[in-house]
């Protein structure tokens, strides 16, 4: 049997790897796992660089687009500038031209004005004068005998009768004035029309010219002529 003292040796034997102290780092594992960790941090720095640099470069062109834009957007402006200048120059144009073309306008009313009053006066004198010439239709004067009234006479429709129209024969056989004498019973449109083809028709009568008391002496008469509408 085993002794005492040879139990406690083997006890002994027996618990040392249990209660044994773990072996210590040497000098090259602990510079290893520094330079690993040193390289884990420069990794991490590297790929922190590379983002950056990527986040740079989207800057970078971000910057370039906007800047091409902002050189679109300027010509865009210059162009529409320069239009609006030339459509204000244009406008000033028109509206100076418009302006012109106004005052002209009531320029040419204005003389227009003018010559009618003076054409209505020269037509009153010449009235005047002309009723200062007439010489009475009596029994020694001839009166004027129209030459082409058959000719003249108009045909209006839808009315017929007798129109008389009182007539200043010049002394030359002109007609000078033409008044309505006596026109178509009733009223209407058609009559009317008929009265306004007679007094124009009148005025293209051509006349021998009434002739005074001596026979040969060519004078100013109102006569009348009849015009036979069918």
């Amino acid at each position: 049997m085993p002794t005492p003292w040879i139990n406690a040796i083997l006890a002994l034997a027996l618990a040392a790897p249990l209660g044994a102290a773990k072996p210590k780092a040497t000098p090259a594992q602990a510079q290893i796992k520094k330079l690993t960790q040193e390289r884990d941090e420069l990794k991490e720095r590297l790929a922190a660089t590379e983002s950056l640099q990527e986040d740079l470069a989207a800057a970078q062109k971000s910057r370039d687009l906007a800047r091409q834009e902002t050189e679109t957007v300027r010509r865009q402006l210059d162009q529409i500038k320069g239009a609006l200048a030339e459509n204000q120059g244009s406008s000033d144009t028109i509206l100076k031209e418009l302006q012109k073309a106004k005052d002209e306008a009531a320029a040419a009313q204005a003389a227009l004005a003018s010559l009618k009053e003076e054409q209505a006066k020269a037509n009153e004198r010449k009235a005047a004068d002309a009723e200062k010439a007439v010489v009475p239709i009596t029994p020694d004067i001839t009166p004027a005998k129209p030459m082409n009234l058959n000719k003249v006479t108009p045909s209006p429709r839808k009315v017929s009768g007798v129109v008389v129209v009182n007539v200043l024969v010049s002394e030359n056989g002109e007609v000078l004035d033409t008044r309505l004498l006596q026109g178509l019973p009733g009223e209407g449109e058609w009559v009317q029309k008929a009265h306004e083809a007679c007094l124009e028709a009148a005025k293209r009568i051509v006349f021998d010219p009434a002739r005074g008391p001596d026979g040969t002496t060519h004078v100013r008469v109102w006569q009348g002529v009849g015009f036979k509408l069918d």
